[in-house]
Parts: C-alpha cells; sequence; structure tokens
C-alpha cells in the first residue's frame, strides 16, 4: 500500500471537527488515483487535488468561497471533453461496530449504484436486504464512503433510509470516520443521514479529466 493522498488528513481532521483557515486560499494538491481529480470546498477554504499546475490553477482565480465548485473553473480542470461529476454536500459520522446488520449482496454487478461505486472507489463491498442496497468502499483520497439506494421511496421509503444508514455503521469498526456525498437536491436522502447523526463538513466534486 502506497503512503495516502495528501488530501486524506484533511477529511480526517474535519471528522474531528478541525477546519482549514477560513481564508479563502484553494490549496492544490496532486491528482487522486485512477485518472480522477477532484475540488473539496471547506468554510473559506478549497482543496483541489489535480495534475494541472498550481500556476494554471490559480491563473483561473478561484477562491475558497465557493469559486472552486464554479462550473466554469471545473470545465478548464476537466478540459473541454472530461468527466465532471455532480456536485455533493460531504458528510460523516463514526463507525458503531458490533455485530454486523447487513448481509452480503452478492448478485448486484449491474446495479447502477455498483456499477458507479467501482468505477471511482475500490474495494467495493456490496450490502443490503429488502429494504435496499448499500455500498460500502474506499473513495475519495483513501476514506471510507458508503452510498445508499432504496428499493422502494414511495412515501419516503418509510423510514428504510435511516434505518439503512444505522445498519450499514455496524460495518465500520467503533469509532471509525466514515463518509458520504449526498446531492443537496436529494433533500430526503440528506435527512436521513442528518437525522442518523450525520454533519456536513464541506462539498465535493469528482473529475476524470481529458485535456487532449
Amino acid at each position: 500500500m502506497g503512503a495516502p493522498h495528501p488530501l486524506l488528513p484533511y477529511f480526517l481532521a474535519a471528522a474531528d471537527g478541525r477546519f482549514p483557515p477560513v481564508d479563502g486560499m484553494v490549496t492544490v494538491l496532486p491528482p487522486l488515483a485512477g485518472g480522477l481529480e477532484c475540488s473539496v470546498a471547506f468554510t473559506g477554504h478549497a482543496v483541489v487535488a489535480t495534475a494541472l499546475s498550481e500556476q494554471a490553477v490559480h491563473a483561473q482565480a478561484p477562491d475558497g468561497f465557493g469559486g472552486s465548485l464554479a462550473p466554469d473553473f471545473l470545465r478548464h480542470v476537466a478540459g473541454p471533453k472530461g468527466w465532471i461529476d455532480v456536485v455533493d454536500v460531504t458528510l460523516t459520522a463514526r463507525g458503531t461496530g458490533g455485530p454486523p446488520r447487513l448481509p452480503d449482496v452478492g448478485d448486484a454487478d449491474d446495479h447502477p449504484r455498483v456499477r458507479h461505486a467501482r468505477d471511482v472507489r475500490t474495494d467495493v463491498e456490496v450490502h443490503g436486504d429488502e429494504r435496499g442496497l448499500v455500498t460500502l468502499a474506499v473513495g475519495l483520497a483513501g476514506r471510507r464512503e458508503l452510498s445508499i439506494e432504496l428499493r422502494d421511496v414511495r412515501d419516503g421509503g418509510r423510514g428504510h433510509g435511516r434505518s439503512l444508514i444505522a445498519d450499514v455503521l455496524s460495518l465500520v469498526p467503533a469509532g471509525e470516520p466514515v463518509f458520504a456525498a449526498v446531492s443537496p437536491g436529494n433533500a430526503r436522502s440528506l435527512r436521513a443521514f442528518l437525522a442518523r447523526g450525520f454533519t456536513p463538513i464541506g462539498s465535493e466534486v469528482l473529475l476524470r479529466p481529458e485535456r487532449g
């Protein structure tokens, strides 16, 4: 295993309530593994992991007050034909450990949620039951992250999202930070994570550049 990506300490510190200075600045770090790059915004400070030079990044005048997630800046980083994922809220909580409360799922390779997880993450585990599907994986910068998808979203899933989140936390060792990236427009999902003790720490977007 290689050295952890230098972005990982930012996430782990944020999980402990320690954040970069609120100075409006942008820190430039090396690109992520697998051809991915990202822009992460904390309060008043941003971190961009990219193969571009610091000079090329700062020439676009991004800032730590939202400018690092502006569409024009992201398109510059990704290149004219690069892939830009959606901007998500970054949330974190702690694993609860104990007896695992979700079984493995072995027949979900074609599920869109699983395909996406395997495209941008490693060591993907798939769990779930009649309520829905959960992926648990090594994600952005090497952090542990999860995602969920309900099988039936009518009537808000009848609380299934909240119970799935609680159960997947049993698969993470007690006290270990785990992260989730949730679309801000997916209000039901965001409320479910907040109700289960997840704390917002920033926002993020993944990119797979194509610069010719």
